[in-house]
């Protein structure tokens, strides 16, 4: 196996001795990462393990999973996405738990025509319940080299960071009664899909299959996460396990909130905590929150 059950700071056998969960930190070949799950064929994994490529066309898209379950940790992965005319495609890179009470967390990048922009659509769902979407614009073109697309996943917060960037923070609120995930282990999943029925611009841009295949590469994943092992575990164990990991703790300082604020001012389309319209009974308790 490519993972490193440990940080460089602990040793083996203490990152042994925890039990449930293992820190891993997962860097090299995707054929030790992941699982091609469907597509026929269209998925692919190449030069020995360093380049995943996923492809759609008329027939079918395509998808993968981690072999590993996580909960907590920091996920990185390199994309560069389909170019071109992408409109109606819709390339998903998220983790989940499984079942109608899961818990999510979505990048989601929703094609467009050419020469207009990639919308990168973020989501959280906890116990089954989403409907707290943030959409962006990217300040560069997603389609002309891959980009480092991250999720950072601890018991205080959600961020997500684009070439560490962050776009977006979402803190636990349990304190006043907002469901968080941090019971259920995820996986990570990418796929590439048609969604020509809502993605673009509602669903009034159909794709024009005369420019498929679609094709996404994916590239340097990394996962600085607590694994979860076969008999199961908390949170806590996996605290134990990793108390010389940054990310268990993380926050953002004084310069990445004033990134986030760029990001926010500039490049963000929608936010769920300002759709009065769609919320009229009022805006979801979180959102209330400095």
């Amino acid at each position: 196996m490519a993972s490193v059950f440990c940080s460089n700071q602990i040793q083996p056998m203490i990152a042994l001795m925890v039990g449930a969960f293992l820190v891993a930190s997962a860097a090299g070949n995707l054929n030790q990462d992941f699982d091609i799950t469907w597509g026929d064929g269209r998925a692919k994994i190449l030069n020995s393990g360093e380049l995943l490529t996923l492809s759609l066309d008329k027939a079918s898209g395509s998808g993968f999973q981690s072999k590993k379950e996580y909960l907590f940790g920091k996920i990185d992965i390199q994309l560069k996405l389909v170019p071109g005319n992408s409109a109606g495609t819709v390339t998903a890179y998220y983790l989940s738990s499984q079942g109608s009470t899961h818990d999510e967390i979505d990048f989601e990048f929703l094609g467009n025509l050419s020469g207009d922009p990639y919308i990168l659509h973020t989501n959280i769902f906890s116990q089954g319940k989403g409907n707290r979407e943030q959409q962006f614009y990217l300040w560069f073109n997603p389609t002309a080299d891959f980009h480092t697309y991250s999720i950072l996943w601890n018991p205080q917060r959600i961020i997500f960071s684009v070439d560490g960037t962050p776009i977006r923070e979402y803190k636990n609120a349990e304190s006043i009664g907002v469901p968080y995930p941090k019971n259920q282990p995820m996986r990570l999943y990418s796929s590439l899909w048609n969604a020509d029925d809502w993605a673009t611009r509602g669903g009034l841009v159909k794709t024009d299959w005369t420019q498929a295949p679609f094709t996404a590469s994916y590239r340097n994943f990394n996962a600085d996460a607590c694994v979860q092992s076969s008999s199961g575990a908390s949170s806590s164990s996996c605290a134990s396990s990793s108390n010389t990991a940054n990310w268990f703790s993380e926050e953002l300082d004084t310069t990445r909130q004033e990134r986030l604020k760029w990001v926010q001012n500039n490049y963000m389309i929608y936010n769920y905590c300002t759709d009065i319209k769609r919320f009229p009974q009022g805006l979801l308790p979180e959102c209330n929150m400095s």
